[in-house]
């Protein structure tokens, strides 16, 4: 299943707000077009949204008509698609990679063609990486597991194969894998629309749960380890991840269950100290108060709608990355992996 990919100067995008009853692409050269693709969620997961980033730079630069003001132009589209989303840090990395891409290039035509070449390697790198941190993280398994996820950061959420579920698809293949639980994940539902579909479709053994039955199912022993995504990960290890994954922490750290993060270098944002510093993106309150396009709550409450949440470095039991493990998560360990490798 191809989540993205650029093909005949179009950019191919799975819309996976349509998922699982459509599987829909939108095809676009317009840049602005994957901003809103990257606002409205039909492109995310962190690693996803970078690649999507990183081709929206390439098709601003074709969209500009006036070559004496081409830089300023383009820097100015570069601003415009970092602040689609504010949280995965892997959109700014992107953009970011894309302008230092063309700093000593200064004929436009070899300016495009460098832009493309960088967003196929950011799309082909991704997809190594997730398969190196597939393997990293199946080593963890010492026998058949049952794991519990949260969100989707599977091939949907990445350039495929996916951080978290790459995990579980490396340990599925290795023989360690024999159920894994999905969290159905409020109020979007990535969980249920997105993860138990992608697991299915690879006849990995799931079983879908609501996120408040997380707690239960870890009382009755049916939960081995935590294995989740992530959209940032600060320099001590605070990483932000889709709202519910610090109630995961606190459940595995009572429960005695490790929880691990898997996620590339792409995804530490080393600016940032700790996870107080990360700025939380509040999302459409009718996120809330409807549920498949009908209010299930009165139309005028109020609601607080955080995307994600920050879990404190001392509640994750190890960080997977395509360069190694690090555990325990403190920043000695992480720069020290990070930096050195």
């Amino acid at each position: 299943m191809r989540t993205i990919y650029f093909e005949g100067e179009k950019l191919h995008i799975l819309d996976q707000r349509k998922l699982p009853s459509e599987e829909v692409y939108i095809v676009t050269s317009d840049y602005l077009v994957v901003c809103e693709a990257i606002k409205t969620l039909a492109v995310r997961g962190a690693p996803a949204i970078g690649v999507a980033a990183a081709y929206a730079v390439y098709l601003a630069s074709k969209a500009i008509n006036n070559d004496v003001e081409f830089l300023n132009e383009f820097f100015k589209a570069g601003d415009v698609i970092k602040s689609a989303r504010p949280t995965a840090v892997n959109l700014s990395w992107a953009v970011d990679k894309q302008l230092e891409s063309i700093n000593n290039i200064h004929d436009r035509k070899n300016a495009e063609k460098k832009l493309l070449e960088t967003a196929d390697e950011i799309l082909r790198e991704d997809i190594e990486m997730n398969k190196k941190i597939g393997d990293y993280g199946s080593s963890l398994f010492k026998k058949k597991m049952n794991v519990l996820t949260h969100c989707n950061a599977g091939s949907l959420a990445t350039g495929d194969y996916g951080t978290a579920l790459g995990v579980i698809r490396s340990a599925h293949r290795d023989g360690k894998i024999n159920m894994v639980y999905a969290d159905e994940t409020r109020p979007l539902l990535q969980g249920a629309r997105l993860t138990v579909y992608e697991l299915m479709k690879d006849e990995i053994p799931v079983t879908l749960i609501t996120d408040n039955m997380a707690a239960w199912h870890m009382k009755q022993g049916k939960i081995d380890c935590i294995v989740v995504g992530a959209d940032r990960i600060v320099a001590n290890g605070d990483t932000a991840n889709k709202i519910g994954t610090y109630n995961l922490g606190i459940l595995a750290k009572f429960h005695n269950i490790p929880l691990y993060i898997a996620a590339p270098y792409s995804t530490f944002d080393f600016n940032l100290k700790s996870g107080t510093e990360i700025i939380i993106e509040e999302r459409n309150p009718d996120e809330v108060r409807k549920f498949a396009g009908t209010y299930s709550a009165p139309s005028d409450c109020l609601v607080s709608n955080p995307a994600f949440d920050v879990t404190p470095a001392e509640l994750i039991t190890g960080i997977i990355t395509e360069r190694g493990i690090i555990s325990p998560v403190n920043e000695e360990n992480i720069r020290k992996l990070m930096y050195e490798c």
